[in-house]
């Protein structure tokens, strides 16, 4: 029961971005940000690889470049996820503390409202006001916090585990396209890393689409796809400039 505290067993369905309950769906959003994150890293990575690996054979370069894109990618992740999830957080402080002011200001009009909330679910008027009354009495600012704000007060976004959860996601997956085009013969290098890419790329697109309870096929499609024309252009940038000598 995500949005109710515990013994308030009369309640029925929670919101619809709280469909699997509050621990479960708090795990399935992070498997998805993880997927998802990893599945940045494959492409971007790959895409600058092949491409380097487009206009040079050489190890040494494909190697730095490699590594540069890599880093960079992981820190912007980072850095974008920890400026994101901050505001986040802040916001939902800040209706934290609005909602404990009205509790204190307007209890009646609060209790009120969290009657209409709960009769909102299916419950009966009165029925509705005797668990109003009972989660009051228990605590307030945590029924309103989870029944009207959707907001569990001891499990606020936390902006650091959201930037080292992107950082390390879009790391592991970017060292897949950069072992791949560095380890291999050069003559073996190119096949080996889009095999692995579309492999992985298939894996991530499958992983996301059961964890989103989507349709598997489309989602592999549309990674595996995206993924193939990203290195397709990049390698074809690359040979263009190896070419013309740049």
């Amino acid at each position: 029961m995500s949005d109710q505290a515990p013994g308030e067993g009369g309640t029925t369905a929670p919101d619809h971005d709280e469909a699997h309950g509050g621990a479960l769906g708090t795990r399935l959003n992070w498997l998805r940000a993880a997927v998802l994150g990893a599945n940045d890293g494959i492409v971007s990575t790959a895409g600058l690889v092949v491409g380097v690996a487009g206009a040079t054979s050489e190890r040494a370069t494909i190697l730095t470049a490699g590594l540069a894109g890599l880093l960079a990618g992981s820190m912007s992740m980072a850095a974008g996820e920890y400026v994101s999830v901050s505001t986040q957080r802040d916001s939902e402080k800040a209706a934290l503390a609005m909602e404990k002011r009205e509790l204190r200001e307007q209890p009646e009009a609060e209790l009120t409202e969290l009657t209409d909330l709960l009769a909102a679910r299916g419950l009966s008027r009165d029925v509705a006001r005797e668990a109003a009354e009972q989660l009051t009495e228990r605590d307030a600012l945590r029924a309103h916090a989870r029944v009207e704000l959707g907001i569990d007060p001891d499990e606020l976004t936390n902006p650091w585990h959201a930037a080292w959860a992107s950082f390390l996601a879009f790391t592991a997956g970017a060292l897949l396209p950069l072992l791949a085009i560095v380890l291999p013969p050069a003559a073996l290098r190119l096949g080996v890393t889009v095999l692995s890419v579309l492999g992985a790329l298939a894996l991530t697109g499958f992983s996301s689409a059961r964890l989103g309870a989507a349709a598997v096929r489309p989602a592999v499609v549309r990674n595996v796809a995206g993924g193939a024309l990203a290195m397709a252009v990049t390698y074809g940038a690359g040979a263009l400039l190896g070419a013309a000598g740049v």
